[in-house]
């Protein structure tokens, strides 16, 4: 009976320690990205405008996707930008 109170015994001080050095990295992995977002933020790259180009699609080539994006939606669909790739 000595021996199962034991091993009882060390199992709880085995999760206990685990627990406590589980929630030691939790809170300081949180510190850690605190301080680096606070201290180091990330940069904003501004977006660059695509300029459209002067070779554009022709009326009836737009006509024909409009049309079958139409009868494949059931006129729910829509088209909202086409672009020529070279």
């Amino acid at each position: 009976m000595e021996n199962m109170e034991t091993g009882l015994l060390l199992m709880l001080v085995g999760m206990i320690t685990v627990f406590t050095i589980l929630l030691i990295v939790i809170y300081l992995g949180k510190l850690l990205i605190a301080l680096v977002n606070k201290y180091a933020p990330e940069e904003v790259v501004p977006v660059k405008k695509v300029q459209s180009t002067s070779t554009s699609i022709p009326p009836h080539i737009l006509a024909a996707i409009t049309a079958a994006v139409n009868v494949v939606t059931h006129n729910k669909g829509k088209v909202v930008k086409v672009e020529r790739k070279n």
